[in-house]
Order: structure tokens, then C-alpha cells, then sequence
């Protein structure tokens, strides 16, 4: 019989080939929000975390292109129907210990003069009102 040994490496040092996912079960909230710490904004994996499971996914190179054309798609329908927005790309959205996801992309439409100028979202910011998620 041979026994496990557990192994504790920083999740930053994951490296995941484009198209692999890695699943990880019974991680608490201040885990996920310090894993999202370490992993910082500049990085190029998608991390979505709900009822204790975190995934992080790295998107395929050809991932990009249909999230930009529907994004630039959706930019000019406003644009035509002048209607007002604030794009907020791939952004974390938390409900604080329930769950994290991160859209492809994202518009505030109806409250974007709340979201202009945010660099961060704050708790009280409300959801966009539209997500982009290509799979």
C-alpha cells in the first residue's frame, strides 16, 4: 500500500495548454480570492468558481476570434441605435462566498455612466447588462 502525499505548489505555476481545463473541488472563498490575488489581471486563463469548485480554463487561440466578432458585432448595433455603453471586456464578477465567473466580455448599457472611469468593481457596482461567454 503506498501513501499519498500531498503536494502544495503556488497555482501561478500551473502551466495549461490552450484548450485544457483543470478542475478543483472544496476550495473556500478566501481561497478562490486568494487565488485570484496570486493569479493577478494580466494572465491568460479564465477562472470561474461555484458552490466550492474552481475552474480555471485556458482558452484556444481561435477562442479570441469569435469573442471579438461578436463583441465589435454587439458595438455596432449600439453605436447605430445610439444607445450609450460601457464595455468592461473579461472582468471577475464576485456575489461575495457564492460565486465568480468571467465573461469573455461585458457592456454596462443601462447603468455604463456609474461604470465609466471604474478601473475596479466595487460590491455595490451593479451586473452588465450583457455578457459574452464563447465556447
Amino acid at each position: 500500500m503506498t501513501a499519498a502525499i500531498l503536494v502544495f505548489k503556488a497555482v501561478s505555476q500551473m502551466q495549461l495548454a490552450p484548450g485544457s481545463t483543470v478542475t478543483i473541488p472544496d476550495v473556500s472563498w478566501e481561497e478562490f480570492e486568494s487565488i485570484l490575488e496570486e493569479l493577478g489581471d494580466k494572465r491568460n486563463t479564465r477562472v470561474t468558481y461555484s458552490q466550492g469548485a474552481l475552474e480555471i480554463m485556458a482558452p484556444l487561440p481561435e477562442h479570441e476570434i469569435p469573442k471579438d466578432l461578436i463583441s465589435d458585432i454587439v458595438k455596432i448595433l449600439l453605436k447605430a441605435k445610439d444607445i450609450r455603453y460601457q464595455p468592461f471586456g473579461s472582468t471577475t464578477f464576485k456575489r461575495q462566498g457564492v460565486a465568480g465567473v468571467e465573461p469573455d466580455a461585458c457592456f454596462y448599457i443601462q447603468n455604463y455612466q456609474q461604470m465609466i472611469g471604474h478601473r475596479r468593481l466595487q460590491p455595490d457596482d451593479p451586473p452588465p447588462d450583457l455578457a459574452i461567454e464563447w465556447h
